[in-house]
């Protein structure tokens, strides 16, 4: 079951001054950074707020790190802006496998690590509205270091 919004993903083109406009602007700070090189990109997330079921909820800034990662190729498209949105559930591998039964497209056939150690998978975005939808297990405290 979905429990919360996780984090809402923004694709930016430089890391640094999109954490600084946040910080600015709204005084967030950020939480955690990390390289994925997997997913080619440079992230922070800048903790919003905790959530009742122990979570919290985030704002993912994306760099890609390589022109032809997937927050790359969707830059090349859209430019700047929001990437995805993500959604915290306790089980995203019954969660992933209820959704597909709906005949949503589920675009991992297991889930992967992501941010802070979390287990993610993704919607197509064909089936969702045109939103590119993520749903996110966060590891367990203390399973991810926080920078």
């Amino acid at each position: 079951m979905l429990t919360r919004i996780d984090h809402i993903g923004i694709a930016c083109r430089d890391l640094d001054k999109t954490v600084e406009f946040y910080r600015a602007t709204y005084g967030f700070e950020v939480f955690h950074t990390e390289v994925n090189e997997e997913q080619g990109v440079r992230e922070a997330m800048l903790k919003i707020n905790d959530t009742g079921d122990g979570g919290a909820s985030y704002l993912q800034l994306l760099e890609p790190t390589r022109p032809d990662s997937a927050v790359g190729k969707w830059m090349e498209k859209n430019g700047e802006g929001v990437h995805h949105i993500a959604f915290g559930t306790a089980d995203v591998d019954g969660d992933s496998e209820d959704i597909r039964a709906k005949g949503i497209r589920v675009l991992y056939e297991q889930p992967r690590i992501g941010s802070m150690g979390s287990r993610i998978t993704f919607l197509h975005p064909k089936d969702c509205g045109g939103v590119l939808t993520e749903l996110v297990t966060a590891a367990e405290p203390g399973e991810h270091g926080e920078h």
